[in-house]
């Protein structure tokens, strides 16, 4: 059986992606910008239950062509999550690396003879544009030319838009398949706070006293790496794009910060009760039906997802002496 490449091996996705695929059985190859963190890659998997003797880590960055070409030889079937996810002033710091990074694995993919690259898009690709009634499916796009848009959607758009140009031009018998989730939440297999977890850290901690007030989608972790693996293997899923995220309403961060409250007692004092002044969020819906209809996709309610992804901080010891309290 031939290796699977995951992309981006160290992160937050990524690590529950290659420990569901080591549990299947697979051989996974990672690609990693530096073999320094390479303990912490393995632990993180073996934190997920799966036996790490299965994995093997290659060096592979976004924005150099050297090691594509050898991390995707013998490969049948690629992973792309490696995104940017930094700060920056200059929009093309987070543009450019997305977009052709995208572009490099695409294009190893193809000389390899991949039959199929699943590739991690964000709802930022669909939903990020005004319209009159913010009702979104995977026919919708985020117009890059929105004012005011930041670097990070900006930098997914344009990547997946690249990708599925790519594909129809110069793909090959390589197929695409791609996942747009919402806002990723759930139990970290790392110890490195990333994305959404700064946010919980923050609410938790006290340093964030009051929560930007945002209506979005919720996604498990979990779930988003489980709905990877579904669409790689299913042969209707080529040339589709899924979205993912909790069934129910969409949330705003002041839901996320009650419901930590409501379940988690001492470990939630910290946790603000207010939103910073402005006006009220407009009413979202984000439809996943398809996801649930062609892949089977199960999502865990969003409560449970908030509740873990704090459980999970607790437990690993990212909160400070939060470890030491207890869900009452």
């Amino acid at each position: 059986m031939s290796p699977v490449l995951v992309t981006g091996g160290s992160g937050y996705l990524a690590t529950r992606v290659i420990a569901d695929l080591l549990r299947g059985g697979a051989e996974v190859r990672a690609t990693v910008r530096s073999l320094d963190r390479e303990a912490q890659i393995r632990e993180a998997v073996r934190r997920g239950g799966a036996d790490d003797a299965g994995l093997d880590l290659v060096v592979a960055s976004l924005t150099d062509d050297d090691g594509w070409r050898g991390a995707a030889s013998g490969v049948e079937e690629v992973f792309h999550l490696a995104s940017p996810m930094i700060q920056a002033t200059d929009p093309d710091e987070v543009v450019v690396p997305a977009r052709d990074g995208a572009l490099r694995v695409l294009r190893a993919a193809r000389d390899a003879g991949t039959r199929r690259v699943v590739l991690t898009s964000s709802f930022a690709a669909i939903g990020y544009s005004p319209k009159p009634v913010r009702d979104y499916t995977e026919e919708d796009w985020t117009n890059p030319a929105t004012p005011g848009l930041a670097a990070y959607p900006l930098s997914k758009t344009v990547a997946e838009r690249a990708a599925w140009d790519f594909v129809e031009r110069e793909g090959g018998d390589t197929e695409l398949v791609v996942i747009n989730p919402t806002w990723i939440a759930g139990p970290t297999l790392t110890t490195e706070a990333r994305s959404s977890l700064q946010l919980f850290l923050g609410m938790l901690t006290g340093v964030i006293p009051a929560v930007p007030r945002q209506r979005f989608g919720i996604a498990d972790v979990r779930d988003v790496a489980e709905l990877h693996v579904r669409a790689m293997a299913t042969p209707e899923a080529a040339g589709k794009r899924y979205l993912a995220l909790a069934d129910g309403p969409t949330m705003t961060f002041l839901d996320v910060a009650n419901t930590l409250r409501a379940h988690l007692g001492a470990l939630a004092e910290k946790v603000p009760t207010a939103e910073v002044p402005g006006e009220e969020p407009a009413p979202l819906v984000i439809h996943n039906e398809r996801a649930k209809r062609e892949l089977g996709f199960a999502p865990r309610p969003a409560e449970t997802t908030i509740v873990e992804t704090a459980e999970s901080l607790r437990d690993l010891g990212m909160l400070g002496n939060g470890e030491a309290q207890r869900r009452p």
